[in-house]
């Protein structure tokens, strides 16, 4: 089997790799103590050498105090200072030596560096007490007395000879760090060879196992190579001819099977595309039809979407409307001005509704805007719908003008938002269709069980033949383009549609002539019935007198 015996093989090649990681793991931490021994070995020369320079130094300093020729105490102290630095230094590589194992290497030569270093100690403390009690020598005294004096203090300490016992530490020391560098130059030799020949060894074995598969595999690959490509040529009556139990054997049993199974599916796929081309023709059709649906779908979708673009241009208007007039001249008090923000956030608030609407109808795709009908009265509304086209009137310089006394009873069965939209569309047309300089007359009275809004203004009027059209979408006459470049043609289509969900109706009236003669005006009449229920309208005063200001 191939599998067993590659597995072995690969176990094999994965057990010389992990014996030749631990060797080397073993061998690089050898070398690695070897080189930190060598480098402790030379650090304590190098201190060594630099405590004799560093004592040579203080002793030229003390002889020229005492002859007066010199000697800055700030130099004294630096040396002295830096001499304590070596000792301790000293100290410290010495506990290092012997935590690598150099005095266990070699126990005499540490116990040397041992002893040198406390002879060190006592003479630093014997040098530093007599080279501060120094001053100049009298003209009286003997130099070769003052001679010896210096040399008793410099070069002996307890019998013992400094300059002899430095020299013998910087020649052991010397001796120690070439050993620890020989030492670590030998591991890494060895850690070399080592590498070189677990790398051989694997090589060689990775060398022999490819060999070896490469035979054992070349005939059965090609064989099944030579039935792959049958049957990517069709040629499904070929079959691999393999014999054996090893896994070779057992793809080619598979292929053989699946190339049976094939060439019966190919009879059976014969019969089965007639009736596929046939199911594929009706399908097709059945696409086409629900493509036209999809279609037309969409071309109401894009009516709904223009007739809520058309109602986010009219409050944004308003909004920037009320902002420049609040902020035209001086300035005004703070109950103008918190009026005028408090008519904004309204015209804001009805953005709002008019956006929620637009997300609303495009997921259900309605064609009529959602209502929340109840009982109110008509005056707050109106009152608000006034406040908001005061400001695109007064940018316009057009006056809006209320005819007539307000009915006592004016409550409708309808959306107090979307009757404040309906009536600012009624004031807007009228406004942006005037003339500047012109007047927009309003008024409210009763008509049986109706509640009828009028607003006259003295513009462009619409000539006889396109009052039918008025209502259609995207309809503007020649005359309103003339007047006003923009617009869509969507704000009369919208107010019916508002005024039809309220129960009621809207007409458009204009004496024009048949060319739309300029004064001649238009008539908006808007019908709504009166609610006939309980009233229930608590700031209903409030409006009255707003109305009647």
């Amino acid at each position: 089997m191939f599998r067993r015996r590659l597995s072995v093989v690969l176990i094999l090649l994965a057990a010389t790799v992990v014996l030749q990681g631990v060797a080397a793991v073993f061998a690089l931490r050898e070398a690695e103590r070897q080189v930190v021994r060598g480098r402790v070995a030379s650090d304590i020369l190098q201190r060594f050498v630099d405590l004799s320079a560093t004592k040579q130094r203080l002793r030229s300093w003390v002889t020229q105090h005492n002859i007066g020729a010199g000697g800055n105490e700030a130099e004294r102290d630096a040396l002295e200072q830096r001499m304590r630095r070596s000792l301790r230094e000293l100290g410290d590589l010495t506990l290092a030596a012997a935590e690598g194992g150099m005095a266990t290497a070699d126990a005499q030569e540490h116990a040397q560096r041992l002893d040198a270093l406390q002879v060190l100690h006592q003479s630093m403390d014997t040098l530093s007490v007599a080279i501060r009690r120094s001053a100049p020598l009298s003209p009286d005294t003997q130099a070769r007395q003052a001679w010896d004096a210096l040399a008793e203090v410099f070069d002996q300490s307890e019998g013992r000879d400094l300059r002899q016992l430095i020299a013998q530490s910087i020649a052991r020391e010397k001796a120690a760090m070439q050993r620890e560098r020989a030492a670590a130059d030998a591991s890494l030799a060895r850690m070399r060879a080592l590498w070189i020949g677990m790398a051989l060894t694997l090589a060689l074995g990775a060398l022999g196992a490819t060999v070896y598969f490469g035979q054992a595999l070349r005939r059965p690959l090609d064989a099944l190579a030579a039935g792959a490509q049958a049957l990517q040529q069709g040629r499904l009556q070929h079959r691999i001819d393999l014999k054996g139990r090893d896994e070779f054997a057992e793809v080619a049993r598979s292929m053989n099977a699946m190339a049976e199974e094939l060439e019966q599916h190919r009879v059976r796929e014969t019969q089965q595309r007639h009736l596929l081309e046939a199911t594929v023709r009706e399908r097709t059709l059945d696409l086409h039809r629900a493509n036209g649906s999809l279609q037309r779908t969409d071309v109401r979708r894009r009516q709904l979407l223009a007739d809520i673009s058309h109602e986010l241009r009219t409050p944004t208007t308003a909004i920037r409307g009320e902002a420049e007039v609040t902020l035209r001249g001086e300035d005004k008090p703070a109950g103008e001005y918190r009026e005028a923000l408090r008519r904004i956030v309204d015209t804001s608030r009805q953005l709002g509704s008019v956006i929620d609407d637009l997300l609303a109808m495009a997921r259900s795709d309605m064609e009529t805007l959602s209502l929340v009908r109840q009982p109110l009265s008509l005056k707050q509304p109106l009152l608000d719908a006034l406040s908001q086209a005061a400001a695109l009137a007064g940018e316009n310089q057009i006056s809006l003008v209320g005819v007539g006394r307000l009915p006592e009873r004016m409550h409708v069965f309808g959306d107090a938002q979307r009757l404040t939209q309906l009536l600012l569309l009624l004031l807007d047309n009228a406004v942006r269709y005037s003339h500047p300089g012109g007047t927009v007359r309003w008024g409210v009275r009763h008509d049986g069980d109706a509640v009828v809004v009028e607003v006259v203004d003295e513009g462009i009027g619409i000539p006889a033949a396109e009052l039918d059209q008025v209502f259609e979408r995207h309809f503007r006459g020649a005359a309103a383009r003339r007047h006003r470049a923009s617009g869509s043609g969507l704000g009369l289509p919208i107010a019916r549609a508002l005024a039809q969900a309220h129960g009621g109706s809207l007409e458009m009236v204009s004496p024009a002539g048949a060319s739309g003669d300029a004064g001649a005006g238009t008539r908006a009449v808007l019908r709504l019935p009166l609610w006939d229920g309980p009233e229930e309208e608590p700031a209903s005063q409030g409006a009255d007198e707003a109305l009647r200001t």
